[in-house]
């Protein structure tokens, strides 16, 4: 999704969160070299980040306060779409694939909205 929509303004972060039964027990160096060898990403990563709870990072807190529970990670891959605009467009679970039609539309929508000047 990233390699696809990135020249139209597309950014993906990752953030690393180790909330999920320790699944990210590393290093931020660690996390990053396993995730370029294992899924082969090219996009930034933050920094190790809480994403629920009250030690939430508050973008996690202002996305759950904004959309309610669909923005409350459930597991790793919780993805979070924000417009240009800086708004809160849609959340999407783990289990929804980086290029299902839904994620997908919803992208190329946001990329096409008219940005204020």
């Amino acid at each position: 999704l990233y390699a696809r929509y990135r020249d139209q303004g597309l950014t993906v972060l990752g953030v690393p969160c180790n909330q999920f039964m320790g699944q990210e027990p590393g290093t931020e160096a660690e996390i990053k070299a396993f995730c370029e060898t294992r899924f082969n990403i090219d996009f930034p990563l933050t920094a190790k980040e809480d994403v629920k709870g009250a030690s939430a990072h508050p973008f996690y807190k202002w996305a759950l306060e904004t959309l309610g529970e669909p923005a409350d990670p459930a597991w790793n891959f919780h993805k979070l779409l924000v417009g240009r605009d800086g708004q809160l467009i849609a959340a999407f679970g783990p289990r929804t694939d980086p290029q299902a039609p839904e994620i997908v539309s919803a992208v190329e929508a946001a990329l096409s909205a008219p940005t204020s000047a």
